[in-house]
C-alpha cells in the first residue's frame, strides 16, 4: 500500500544537452496500478521519447496483470484460490518475486509479509468502516497469516499456501517491482536517462540533459512544505510509505492503512518512511517494513544494510535519518 508523501518532490528540468548531440526531455503521466505513473525520458527526439514511454507503460500494465490479486485471471489469484488445496505452477518472474518477498520477511522479522492480505477482510480502510473490528475477528484472520506458510518448490516452480483462506498480495512491493521492470526495459533499449515515479516509488538512471543529477527535495515537516535539503539520486531509487492514505477514525484516534501482519492492527508511531536503495522494489518493501517496525528498529535495520538509507518522520512530526543521509 503506497501513497505519495509530502516528504518528497521530484524536480525535473526540460532543456537540451548542449554538446555533440541534442537531447530532449519527454514526460507523460498516466493512471495505472491504482495510482499515478509519471515518467520522464531523455531521448534524441520527442517522437522516439513518446514511443519509449508507451513501451514502459505497457510493461507496467503487464506486471499489474501478473501480480494483481483483484484480477481473477492473474497468477496471484490462482495461487489464492488454491490455498490449502494444491500447489500452483507460476511464471519464473512471479516465483522469484515471491521468493524475494519471503527473504525480506526474514530480515524484517515478519514486519513485511505478503500474506497480510487476509486482514483486508476485516479492515475496510477505504472510508466505509464505521467502527473498529472486534479483537476476535482480527484473531480469526490472524490464523491465516504467516509467510512461513508459503511453500516454494524451485524444481517444479510452484507456490503453495498451506492454509485455506490464505491470500497473498503485493501492495508493499509490487509498484517498486513494476518501476524496476519498466526501467530495465528502457535501459535495454539504450534510453540515455530517465526517472520513473510510480505512485511514490521512484527510480532513476543517467542524468538530466544538462548533465546534472536527478534531485529529490526533502521537505522539513516543521516548515509546512518548505524544502529542507536536496538529495541527488544517481542510478538509484527511493520509495515512500506514508500515513496520508486511507484510514479510519475511532474516537479521537486515527488508524492508518498500514497494517502490522504480526498484530493484525494498524501500525502506529510513524507518519512517513522514505527508503533510498539501488532498486525501487527493495526501497518499496523496506519502507513498508519500517513503518511497521517503528523508529528504533527501522533505523537499526537500515544502518546494518549496505547501500541503503532512510528518512523517518515520526508521529510527532520529527525527522530522523540513517547514518549515511547528509542534509544541507
Amino acid at each position: 500500500m503506497k501513497y505519495i508523501s509530502a516528504l518528497l518532490i521530484v524536480m525535473l528540468t526540460y532543456i537540451s544537452y548542449g554538446q555533440d548531440k541534442k537531447y530532449v526531455t519527454v514526460k507523460k503521466s498516466y493512471e495505472v496500478m491504482g495510482g499515478d505513473f509519471d515518467i520522464t525520458v531523455v531521448s534524441v527526439d520527442e517522437e522516439l521519447g513518446y514511443i519509449y514511454i508507451q513501451e514502459a507503460l505497457a510493461e507496467v500494465q503487464r506486471i499489474e496483470k501478473l501480480i494483481s490479486s483483484w484480477d481473477q485471471d492473474s497468477e496471484t489469484s490462482l495461487i489464492n484460490r488454491n490455498a490449502g488445496i494444491k500447489p500452483v505452477h507460476v511464471s519464473w518472474e512471479l516465483y522469484k518475486l515471491i521468493e524475494r518477498s519471503i527473504q525480506i520477511s526474514e530480515i524484517t522479522n515478519g514486519a513485511f509479509d505478503i500474506t497480510f492480505t487476509a486482514l483486508k477482510d476485516v479492515w475496510k480502510l477505504d472510508g466505509s468502516m464505521q467502527s473498529l473490528p472486534s479483537k476476535a475477528n482480527v484473531e480469526e484472520v490472524q490464523s491465516k497469516i504467516g509467510y512461513k506458510n508459503i511453500v516454494l518448490n524451485n524444481k517444479d516452480q510452484t507456490v503453495f499456501l498451506k492454509k485455506k483462506g490464505m491470500k497473498i498480495s503485493f501492495g508493499g512491493i509490487g509498484k517498486g517491482f513494476a518501476a524496476d521492470k519498466a526501467k530495465a526495459l528502457l535501459v535495454s533499449k539504450d534510453v540515455k536517462a530517465g526517472i520513473i515515479n510510480l505512485n511514490g516509488d521512484i527510480t532513476t538512471w543517467g542524468t538530466k540533459v544538462t548533465g546534472d543529477k536527478w534531485l529529490i527535495g526533502v521537505m522539513n515537516p516543521d516548515l509546512k512544505g518548505g524544502i529542507a535539503s536536496w538529495i541527488p539520486i544517481l542510478e538509484s531509487s527511493v520509495a515512500t510509505t506514508a500515513s496520508d492514505g486511507n484510514f479510519i477514525m475511532s474516537g479521537n484516534k486515527k488508524y492508518t492503512h498500514i497494517l502490522d501482519p504480526k498484530t493484525g492492527f494498524p501500525a502506529t508511531g510513524i507518519n512517513s518512511v522514505s527508503v533510498f536503495a539501488k532498486s525501487a522494489e527493495l526501497s518499496d518493501a523496506l519502507a513498508t517494513s519500517i513503518f511497521v517496525m517503528g523508529l528504533d528498529a527501522g533505523l537499526a535495520l537500515i544502518n546494518q544494510l549496505g547501500d541503503t538509507e532512510v528518512i523517518i518522520v515520526d508521529s510527532a512530526n520529527k525527522m530522523h535519518k540513517s547514518n549515511g543521509i547528509l542534509l544541507n
